[in-house]
């Protein structure tokens, strides 16, 4: 009451309000206050308040509350507060529950038809339904889940898997569309605090459940990879209930969901569920906890091998299970003892799924031996349990799908469990499983006599060596007896049973009889022949069909029916009594066409049948309903068409079919000969386009070859030109020099005219590497061009490797050239500063002004020369630069061999070339210095003060033979 009148502002004592008009004061304060604390306090007595009034709640504060999430978010400890009010209002937990069926009772009298539970589940939903009109107001749900405060993020998981509970696919919707929704939610797996981490597994567990789109979010969250963490470190199979949590979500990413099986495959996580099967010798003392958590983990195990996947996903799943010995841990579960016998089962049906069309991992369970003395084969033990009438039903059922999945696709495993019952492999001394399936069919329990039946049938299903096989195989009765076949003792089963029906004989065991007579001679006309040469068979048969039975004997007739069907069906003949003709009159006279195609329909038109249709497994909620098996729903189905129409048919209309078929055949031998024709004119068709293909990339080679050819005729002849005009230079210059040196002071102006001449030589040679760059701007650009065709080309890495150690030759001889460049303008230096010195004293000694004019003249031009120099260094630089952006396009291009060999024959060209100038411009250098050193000495004679240093001309000697050898080197 103090806290009342707290709320009501310090009122003096009287009427109390009531419990609605204390929380719209509540309501007012959280809207209207301005201080924190106040609205802290009004969202805490909202709190305390939520469960007793949960209605009054929920309809006024539920707007508040949400609004308190967005603007006092930096507050923890209200946020808290409005979550736990939130979830208060939206669960309908055990105690609300019985509070308001408390509040039903004493409201019964006004409204004696309510249901209090339908109440409390009801005003969950429409508080859910409010909440989730908004999306928005989900989206602020998962913000508070980034939050890290525990009293923020513990309230709002609880409060989302609530919401999920109530209103799961809406809330699955808006959660889809949110961004990083999901991934807010596997943040909870990592949280440290087990608790939060706990509560997120349920939270995934709703998250999940039937919406493929969040599972594969989900599992491509690495979810996976933390789920097996998670149950590793809380002990697998001894774990405690967060392992069953982890499991269950498991099963929800994976079933029905071939993506993320796919997923779970790849990601080599079947072999880590290996450990999880590891029992120890002491297998008592099993927790109902490690049961569940067992079960939970073979029922994962089957999801990923079961029968309704796809098969290529199917037989995946099974090989990397026996590579990582998955089965073979399986196997020992299966042969150990003091195992809890439900485990034992989903071991069971585990293992059948692991097999199932597997021919490696069906041989390994034929080679697994239980632990007895002697040893005997698993198969044996688990058949002995079979047709045991004291084993659980369920267990006898595992068992025998084991073996049918055994068998499955399985044509060896058939014929060595038709090999144990022929006589000559019949062993005494051991059992087998032929003597076991033998013992079962012709035991006093009729569930032994089913399950019997259908695994001998499973051993013939599809196999016609094995059904013609079994027909060898014969049976003592009784002594003093001759031994009769297996097929006539099955008969004669079946013909005691009627005599004995009246008296309480069970449809059961001869509804397992029908079923291994019809799958044994289906497709196999001896088997026929073999049936109808009893003469009491057919008589029998069209007895049981003919009579009017009761509801129970309905599915004896039509399996009667359609034994007798297959008769004629497969019938080659071969028996004058029992023709198809013959047969068909019988049933016309004795039956009736239409009665017997009414008959034969009672199969398809029982329910156990539509039952036994959907799945391979044996799954039967009593013994009594277990009548069909899936093999044979598949069996009928082919049939019953054929059958029908085979028995309408008349003799002149099968003889027209067979006429029509012989026809038809030999139709289709000509149409086969055409085809063979066709394929052949085909082949031959494809091998003319290869040849002409080929002949036409020949065709095109040859003419890039031609096209190389000539471009290097036309280099030749252009470089042939060079060397002409070149040699016609150097005789006009020597006819020159001899001209100039018949002028006054001859020596010197001979002299001077010979420098001219070299300074025009280099000039030329500079020309020559300037016109040599050109080529190679545009050689640059070519490759440019032909890289941004072939960039979508993804095999040209090794060209462009080629191309690559090309280019880095190629920069490599362009900078030996520019060194060779930088030493020539040395030695032009020095020639020039010679010269010079050579004039002044030719001035001093009475020089002409003539010289002096030719002495400024080849200055001006080395300058020239020097210049030109320069700028070719500067274009040389640019094209080092171009060349590294094409060295960085060429690494996504390629292009073609033929012109990378055309490219790299002509650099190859260029830089023989090269050499070539190099060469000629060292001969020109000693050539010159020979001149320098004559025109010295002329000098010297005429008795000009001339500095001859010998130590100096030896150095130079000396650097010059360096150079050389240098230049070997290099070479």
């Amino acid at each position: 009451m103090n806290f009342f009148r707290g709320v009501m502002g310090g009122q003096p004592a009287g009427p109390q309000p009531s419990g609605a008009e204390t929380i719209q004061k509540l309501c007012d304060r959280v809207a209207s206050s301005t201080l924190l604390e106040d609205r802290r306090d009004a969202v805490r007595a909202l709190k305390s308040l939520s469960k007793k009034y949960r209605l009054e709640v929920g309809t006024q504060a539920m707007n508040h509350l949400l609004q308190i999430l967005q603007t006092d978010r930096s507050d923890s400890e209200i946020i808290g507060y409005a979550l736990d009010t939130l979830f208060n209002i939206i669960c309908n937990d055990e105690e609300e529950e019985q509070d308001a069926a408390s509040m039903g009772k004493q409201k019964a009298v006004a409204v004696p038809d309510e249901n209090p539970q339908k109440q409390v589940d009801d005003l969950g939903v429409q508080f859910t339904d409010k909440l989730i009109q908004e999306p928005e107001n989900v989206t602020l749900l998962l913000t508070m889940l980034e939050e890290f405060d525990f009293h923020v993020r513990w309230p709002g998981v609880k409060l989302l898997t609530i919401l999920l509970k109530n209103q799961c696919v809406q809330l699955q919707a808006i959660i889809l569309v949110s961004p990083m929704g999901v991934s807010r939610l596997m943040d909870l797996l990592a949280d440290s605090r087990e608790v939060i981490r706990n509560d997120g597994l349920l939270l995934l567990q709703q998250l999940t459940k039937n919406n493929a789109a969040i599972q594969k979010i989900v599992a491509f969250e690495n979810a996976f990879e933390r789920l097996l963490d998670i149950i590793t470190e809380e002990g697998s199979s001894d774990g405690g209930i967060v392992v069953e949590d982890c499991l269950i979500l498991l099963l929800n990413l994976l079933r029905n969901n071939s993506s993320n099986q796919n997923f779970f495959k790849e990601g080599s996580y079947i072999q880590r569920m290996k450990p999880w099967f590891e029992v120890g010798d002491d297998n008592s003392g099993w927790s109902a906890q490690k049961v569940t958590n067992l079960h939970l983990m073979l029922q994962l195990v089957r999801v990923m091998v079961s029968p309704t996947n796809s098969p290529g996903a199917t037989a995946s799943c099974q090989k990397s299970m026996f590579q990582c010995g998955l089965l073979q841990q399986l196997c020992t579960i299966l042969m150990a003892t003091g195992v809890p016998a439900d485990i034992l089962t989903e071991t069971i049906n585990t293992v059948s799924e692991v097999i199932r069309g597997s021919q490696v991992n069906q041989d390994f369970f034929a080679s697994v031996n239980a632990p007895s003395n002697p040893p005997r084969p698993a198969i044996v033990v688990l058949l002995m349990s079979m047709v045991n009438e004291r084993q659980p039903f369920v267990l006898r059922c595992a068992v025998l799908y084991c073996f049918q999945c055994f068998l499955y696709r399985n044509q060896k495993g058939q014929g060595e469990i038709v090999a144990t019952l022929l006589p000559s492999t019949i062993d005494a001394n051991s059992i087998s499983a032929g003597q076991l399936l033998c013992g079962g069919l012709f035991s006093a329990d009729s569930l032994s006599n089913w399950c019997a039946a259908v695994a001998l049938a499973h051993a013939l299903q599809d196999n016609l060596t094995q059904k013609e096989q079994l027909l060898r195989v014969q049976l003592a009765t009784s002594l003093g007896k001759p031994p009769v076949s297996l097929l006539q003792q099955c008969t004669n089963i079946l013909s005691q049973g009627d005599k004995v029906n009246r008296r309480g004989s069970k449809v059961q065991t001869r509804v397992g009889l029908l079923m291994l007579l019809c799958t044994w001679i289906s497709n196999c006309p001896i088997a026929v022949t073999h049936f109808l040469h009893n003469q009491e068979n057919v008589p029998f048969l069209t007895g049981q069909i003919s009579e009017n039975l009761g509801e129970d004997e309905r599915l004896v007739q039509g399996l009667c029916a359609l034994l007798l069907g297959i008769c004629i069906y497969h019938n080659d003949n071969s028996l004058e009594n029992y023709t198809k003709e013959k047969l068909k009159q019988l049933i016309e006279k004795r039956i009736g066409k239409e009665n017997f195609v009414e008959k034969l329909s009672f199969i398809t038109k029982h329910e156990l049948y539509s039952r036994a249709a959907q799945k391979p497994q044996p799954v039967f909620p009593s013994p009594e309903q277990m009548l069909f098996d899936h093999e044979f729903t598949k069996l009928v189905k082919d049939l019953e068409g054929v059958i029908t129409k085979a028995v309408h048919k008349s003799s002149e209309e099968e003889k027209k079919e067979e006429e029509t078929k012989k026809t038809i055949e030999q139709h289709d031998s000509i149409v086969t000969q055409y085809k063979e024709l066709i394929r052949e004119q085909d082949s031959q068709l494809q091998e003319l386009r290869e040849q002409v293909s080929s002949m036409s990339s020949q065709k095109e080679l040859m003419q890039s070859s031609l096209a190389q050819q000539l471009s290097q005729i036309q280099q030749h002849k252009d470089q042939y030109n060079l060397l002409k005009l070149k040699l016609g230079k150097d005789s006009q210059g020597q006819a020159g020099s001899q001209a100039d040196g018949a002028q006054v002071n001859g020596l010197q102006t001979e002299e001077l005219g010979q420098l001219r001449e070299e300074v025009e030589e280099l000039r030329r040679q500079q020309a020559t590497l300037h016109s040599q760059l050109g080529e190679k701007e545009t050689l640059i650009s070519t490759l440019r061009s032909g890289s941004s065709q072939e960039a979508g080309d993804a095999t040209g890495g090794p060209v462009n490797t080629d191309m690559t150690q090309e280019l880095e030759a190629l920069r490599s001889q362009i900078q030996s050239q520019q060194a060779q460049i930088s030493q020539l303008q040395t030695e032009r230096t020095e020639l020039l500063r010679r010269a010079e010195a050579k004039s002044s004293e030719a001035g001093v000694a009475g020089g002409s002004s003539e010289d002096s004019a030719l002495l400024a003249d080849l200055e001006g031009r080395l300058a020239a020369q020097t210049s030109e120099t320069d700028r070719l260094k500067a274009e040389v630089q640019g094209l080092t630069e171009g060349r590294a952006g094409m060295e960085q396009q060429l690494a996504s291009a390629t292009s073609t061999v033929a012109i990378l060999q055309a490219e790299k024959a002509k650099l190859q060209g260029e830089l023989q070339e090269s050499k070539k100038e190099q060469d000629d411009l060292l001969m020109l250098l000693a050539d010159q210095d020979q001149k320098i050193h004559s025109l010295k000495q002329k000098l010297k004679d005429l008795g000009e003060a001339v500095d001859d240093d010998d130590d100096l001309r030896d150095q130079t000697d000396d650097d010059y033979d360096e150079e050389e050898d240098d230049e070997e080197k290099d070479d």
